[in-house]
């Protein structure tokens, strides 16, 4: 086959000295003339091939030419599959049978991924566009062809930015979490040489708050999930971090956590807001709801009522608060940071004191810049 030597043809080029037999097709609508068609498909700003039942091509444009490197004249009378890479050419005239025998148009991009051949020899990706015709010499199809090249190529550069992106966020998450490991240890250590007990207590409380956050980016770092946590599985590890610092309580004061079957997922804006929230209100109960050997329980419930809003639980059966506390004058740094905490969420506080204390907060599942 000739390679490609055509630079100057013109649109208005008699097809007729190709050997094309359009003489004998009946123009697809009324109002258009056979030239008018031989133009509109010389024009055409994709490759167009007509063929017939058995796969003859009959037309070609100047496209067609340019993208798979022939001349017309190379191409008219023969078949399609030439066109095509070899490998793919018996599969190919199955297909050829099926279209022709139910056909119907078929826009482009939808199939299976489908290459060309050159005269060459070389492949590239393209996608066809079908449209079946009724002529006088019988049923044909007009083939519409893209090469994709540049598109896959395109495409190929984002999923690959977007790779070094997620492996850069990967990283960053991972030298966070690191960090405020590093953090969590030196509070560690300087709270086993404090000798005042109260500043154990409170560097103790300190060590809590930066594992709530560490354990953010800990998920976030596992699940390669950067935009959104599992509430569920957050909890269940924040709890399981409480326990640990509060062991020494373990045999008296138990912590239960309730979780519904399918999974709550939380923005990272406000996942660290929850987790400080969620730690703060069991540390306080830990701390001051059994005073003495009382012995107690702790219950932490998560749900989603249905209505757009997450909601969350922590329940003890301790001595409770006194009536007139409020929260926000409490000598309690965890009980002022809970008010701020909640406003972060963008949620709604409210708190029992009947056979202990319960506080329920409640917040959209969306936060307010999304909703």
């Amino acid at each position: 086959m000739a390679g490609r030597t055509v630079a100057n043809d013109k649109p208005d080029r008699d097809d007729r000295a190709s050997g094309c037999p359009l003489g004998s097709m009946r123009p697809p609508g009324p109002q258009l003339s056979e030239d008018s068609f031989r133009r509109v498909v010389e024009w055409a700003p994709s490759a167009m091939i007509m063929i017939d039942r058995q796969g003859i091509m009959v037309l070609v444009n100047a496209q067609a030419e340019q993208m798979f490197d022939y001349r017309r004249e190379a191409l008219i009378g023969q078949p399609v599959e030439i066109l095509v890479p070899e490998r793919f050419r018996h599969h190919h005239r199955q297909f050829r049978a099926g279209f022709f025998s139910d056909p119907r148009p078929r826009p482009m991009g939808v199939g299976r991924d489908l290459a060309g051949c050159r005269s060459d020899g070389s492949e590239f990706p393209i996608e066809i566009g079908l449209n079946p015709l009724d002529t006088e010499a019988g049923g044909m199809v007009l083939a519409s062809i893209i090469d994709i090249t540049e598109r896959q190529r395109a495409q190929q550069r984002l999923e690959d930015a977007l790779r070094e992106k997620t492996v850069l966020l990967n990283e960053v998450h991972h030298r966070v979490k690191n960090n405020l490991q590093v953090i969590t240890s030196l509070l560690n250590l300087q709270a086993d040489h404090a000798a005042d007990a109260r500043l154990r207590a409170i560097l103790t409380e300190s060590c809590g708050r930066v594992k709530a956050m560490a354990l953010t980016h800990q998920l976030l770092y596992e699940r390669k999930d950067f935009s959104r946590i599992d509430l569920g599985d957050y909890l269940q590890r924040l709890v399981q971090s409480i326990r640990a610092t509060y062991r020494a309580a373990g045999g008296r004061i138990t912590l239960d956590l309730a979780l519904p079957q399918a999974p709550i997922h939380l923005d990272l804006e406000r996942s660290i807001p929850c987790g400080l929230l969620v730690n703060e209100l069991v540390t306080n109960s830990f701390k001051h709801a059994f005073p003495g050997e009382r012995r107690g329980q702790i219950a932490i419930r998560l749900n989603e009522d249905g209505s757009g809003r997450i909601c969350f639980s922590v329940a003890d059966d301790g001595i409770g608060l006194p009536p007139e506390a409020v929260l926000a004058d409490s000598s309690s740094l965890g009980l002022q940071l809970v008010p701020l905490f909640v406003d972060q969420l963008h949620g709604a506080l409210e708190i029992e004191r009947a056979g202990g204390t319960l506080f329920r907060v409640s917040f959209p599942v969306q936060s307010a810049g999304k909703e």
